[in-house]
């Protein structure tokens, strides 16, 4: 179950204000804390509680679990660093399998455009003696990336709205 539709405001910016704080943290630190990757996770758990008991949250933990193991993997071959995978993981635990889809999908596009980002600001990143400080990618600004997309759109920021065009009578002149 996409659990973004129905959770509550308040809730959906606590998500949101953590996946910025994690952006953040991983851009200027390489690093996620934790504790942004517990909020996230304790957030889906409340929004699962608030919603209900429903059979279909077994999908919610399947792409946690999967994102999890796979984050792992991707770990242990130093493709990811740790706190991305537990940053993933945890707001992979607010979606269904169909929004997981698209969650990963908009995590590796936004996760294409931070390495052209960062790549390209290289000449920027040097230290005192000339050297670049890191050659590695901060991936928790394209989880975030990624995650708030899907927040914006399981809200309805997305959805266009048209309002009907009003209707203007002409009547033939008389005569």
């Amino acid at each position: 179950m996409n659990l973004i539709p129905s959770a509550p405001l308040w809730l959906v910016i606590v998500l949101g204000c953590a996946m910025i704080a994690a952006a953040v943290e991983d851009a200027l630190r390489f690093r996620i804390s934790n504790l942004t990757s517990l909020v996230v996770l304790a957030g889906a758990i409340v929004a699962a509680v608030i919603e209900g008991p429903s059979v279909v949250l077994w999908q919610n933990g399947v792409v946690f679990l999967v994102l999890l193991l796979l984050g792992t993997a991707a770990f242990a071959g130093g493709w990811l660093g740790g706190g991305d995978v537990k940053l993933f993981a945890a707001v992979g635990l607010w979606f269904d399998l169909r929004a997981a889809v698209w969650l990963v999908a908009l995590v590796f596009l936004a996760g294409g455009l931070v390495a052209i980002v960062y790549l390209a600001s290289r000449p920027f990143r040097r230290n005192a003696s000339g050297k670049i400080r890191s050659g590695r990618v901060p991936y928790g600004v394209a989880i975030a990336l990624g995650a708030l997309v899907m927040v914006l759109a399981g809200r309805g920021a997305f959805t266009h709205h048209q309002q009907p065009l009003p209707q203007f009578r002409i009547n033939p002149p008389r005569g």
